[in-house]
């Protein structure tokens, strides 16, 4: 994880460097000497990252040591940000002043169209690399006296082995266990009762009491018998309205757009009365028997037959919860613990010559697992890989196994696997703790949000996206993601994380993720905390005055924005915050009604200071009227879903405002081409400089009745591969949409 930031860092200083070089652009003066000390202290201390890594479990110290250097390798790349801000800056005043000759630009240079309140001086700048300097210096010290082991000049090879993530069903080792579920289900084992029918799986974590949820609700038999079937995650902490607006949207399959409890209620009550359906409770926490009063009367008037299935891993939920049939799930026995290692680990080579061999290594390993099912899915999958005996016993023998920190915090068996992983994929591994638990992690969103961070490289061969592709199926090969849902090609398209993998990446980026959730029991006191955070996920739970603190949040990289409530007044703290993220690489607005409120359905001005921005998610905004020019300027912006044509006044993005989006790739969706009436002005979007990623064909644009063939001639003719523009079809001219294809 460090390593990859610390290589991040390496690249952005060279890279900056050469740039104010090419440029003639001598704004940081004074600091030439440091960096190639600051290069030669970098490249020291990341040859000793993978041992600092596997040392910080536990030894404190290290971790703590480990936290400085990240801390000031973010410090860093913040500096660099606004050392790259400052020359493209004056890149611009160069354009604008054109009469200006070509000599080198002098940061004194006057410029009465420009203001750079925002741009740090040359002098702020150097200071702040001299300042970091000296902690890197500390932290050099530091290193020597840990006396860690170097890996020396030769770099990590990235073996990608190529494997598939298997289905749990077909390996699942809970037969007995299943077939007792699915007789309480389908009301084998008593008579009916009033009232109703609810069985409780409960277990500690890592037991497979999802899993084994999962195979009775997907049961032919289960289909077959219920007319309606709803799958909910609860977690922690219990939201009524959210686990209400779930249940909506699970029964009409399509988006609730309904907010207050009543009407939920109501809705609910509706769609169920008088039919026989299965509801499962997924992870329950909550003892509040008030909410759980709430969600049981409306669940009263199904037909005879329901049934709630619940998991959980605490007895007093089953006890609040009046449980009619408590399943408990134990560890697996040895047998069944050595019968699931050997079915994943010989997965698909049954007849490879090697198995006897590693057999009695196998069932040493497994029995080491201590019956949890999903250490010996995650062990079983490592080892799926591995083909020597070395490799193996290596697994058998390591000292991880000896750490007491597991009992608490973390699984060997996750730590395993996660050391084995090449500090790239740990990199990206390690980022998805930003999601909340339990969410459903879309594979080309979290593609984007790692490209956005500059953790995928193309190597030539293979574009950012197809590098990202395999980095994401390899994790799921692994065991890191699960709850798969594919496409008819079999791709894995969308996932999950367990909550004890969620727990372990949050573990290893300690400040850096978090899940910000706002209302008005907590209170702020939180500033320094939030200084540190770089990755969040913003959840407004209600309307609250605090949400103001969240501007704090000034070194933010990642900024994924969730909402449950009307949260009409925490708007203006958002035009607060997008002022001053002027690190942020990756921002989330899809579908979210923050935009719904905003005045004008506008985005706020600020956005286009986000000049570091890469990633800006706004599709399923319908209420968007236009977006802030500022967002011409950001050259970064590597993704954009939505892009709307205005012609009202000129504080908002015209057609010809596409043209610095060079870096765009994907699909790009342009709205309001009737609002541009000049043919010409098209040719200013200079289209044909835009890369199509090979994941996502064409750009899609919005037209109307109004829009001009000619003006359509003229898109399509800067169109990257020389595309032409057509109507998809008589049926689709009312709507107005029309596709460039290639």
């Amino acid at each position: 994880m460090a390593d990859v930031l610390v290589s991040i860092v390496l690249e952005r200083l060279t890279s900056v460097v050469e740039q104010q070089i090419h440029e003639q652009v001598s704004l940081v003066l004074g600091v030439e000497s440091e960096i190639p000390s600051l290069k030669k202290t970098l490249r020291s201390v990341r040859d000793v990252l993978e041992d600092a890594e596997k040392r910080q479990v536990k030894e404190k110290s290290v971790r703590g040591w480990l936290e400085n250097l990240k801390d000031m390798a973010y410090e860093m790349e913040d500096v660099l940000d606004e050392w790259s801000i400052a020359i493209l800056q004056f890149q611009m005043e160069g354009v604008e002043n054109a009469s200006t000759s070509k000599k080198k630009v002098s940061f004194c240079m006057p410029s009465p169209c420009i203001c750079f309140k925002q741009v740090a001086s040359r002098r702020d700048i150097a200071l702040k690399i001299k300042g970091i300097k000296q902690q890197l210096d500390d932290i050099e010290r530091e290193r020597i006296r840990f006396n860690f082991v170097s890996r020396g000049s030769e770099e990590r090879p990235e073996r990608f082995i190529t494997t598939s993530a298997i289905d749990i069903s077909e390996v699942c080792s809970r037969d007995m266990d299943k077939k007792i579920i699915l007789d309480h289900l389908l009301g084998k084992k008593r008579q009916e009762k009033p009232g109703l029918y609810i069985v409780s799986i409960v277990g500690t974590g890592g037991m497979g009491k999802t899993t084994l949820a999962q195979l009775a609700y997907s049961h032919s038999e289960v289909e077959f018998h219920f007319d309606e079937r709803i799958w909910i995650c609860v977690s922690d902490p219990f939201d009524p309205i959210r686990v209400f607006r779930a249940i909506v949207e699970a029964l009409q399959e399509k988006p609730c757009d309904l907010h207050e409890l009543d009407a939920l209620q109501k809705e609910i009550k509706t769609r169920i009365a008088e039919k026989k359906f299965l509801l499962v409770l997924d992870d329950v926490w909550t003892e509040d028997n008030r909410s759980w009063e709430q969600l049981k009367n409306t669940l009263l008037c199904g037909a005879e037959g329901s049934r709630i299935l619940a998991t959980t891993r605490k007895e007093s939920v089953v006890k609040m919860m009046r449980t009619t049939y408590k399943h408990p799930l134990g560890e697996l026995s040895l047998e069944q613990s050595r019968a699931l290692f050997h079915q994943i680990a010989f997965y698909e080579r049954s007849t490879w010559e090697k198995e006897e061999e590693l057999k009695e290594i196998g069932e040493k390993i497994a029995d080491k697992c201590k019956g949890l099912p999903l250490a010996i899915k995650t062990l079983g999958n490592l080892l799926r890989i591995k083909n020597s005996e070395e490799e193996w016993k290596n697994v058998l023998n390591s000292e991880v196994w000896q750490l007491d920190e597991f009992e608490r915090d973390i699984s060997p068996a996750l730590l395993l696997s996660y050391y084995d992983l090449p500090p790239a994929i740990q990199r990206c591994f390690s980022f998805c703790a930003v999601f909340p638990k339990d969410s459903v992690i879309e594979r080309d969103e979290l593609i984007k949000l790692w490209m956005a961070q500059s953790y995928l490289k193309s190597d030539g061969r293979k574009e950012m996206e197809m590098v990202g592709r395999t980095y994401f199926e390899y994790l799921a090969a692994r065991s890191f993601f699960q709850d798969f849902e594919k496409d008819n090609y079999g791709n894995i398209i969308r996932c999950k994380m367990h909550d004890i993998v969620h727990d372990f990446a949050q573990f290893l980026t300690h400040n850096e993720c978090f899940i910000v959730e706002v209302d008005n029991q907590k209170k702020g006191s939180m500033d320094l905390f939030f200084q540190k955070i770089r990755y969040a996920t913003l959840v407004v739970r209600e309307s609250t005055p605090n949400f103001a603190s969240t501007c704090n949040m000034k070194n933010l990289h990642t900024l994924l924005a969730k909402e449950e409530f009307n949260i009409s007044s925490v708007l203006e703290a958002l035009r607060n915050l997008l002022r001053h993220l002027t690190c942020l690489r990756a921002l989330d607005l899809s579908r979210n009604r923050l935009i719904e409120e905003l005045p004008k359905e506008k985005l706020p001005q600020a956005m286009g200071k986000l000049i570091n921005l890469r990633h800006l998610e706004n599709y399923g905004a319908d209420s968007l009227k236009g977006l802030p020019k500022g967002i011409g300027r950001l050259s970064s912006l590597q993704t954009l879903d939505v892009f709307i044509v205005s012609s009202h006044g000129h504080d908002e993005c015209q057609i010809g405002d596409l043209r610095n989006l060079n870096n765009l790739r994907g699909n790009l969706l342009i709205q309001g081409l009737d609002e541009v009436k000049d043919a010409g002005e098209a040719e200013k979007a200079e289209l044909k400089n835009r890369r199509v990623a090979q994941l996502d064909d064409g750009f899609i644009i919005s037209s109307t009745e109004n829009t001009s063939p000619r003006l359509l001639h003229k898109m399509s003719m800067f169109a990257s591969f020389g595309a032409t523009a057509c109507p998809r079809g008589t049926g689709d001219m009312e709507y107005g949409w029309c596709e460039i294809h290639r």
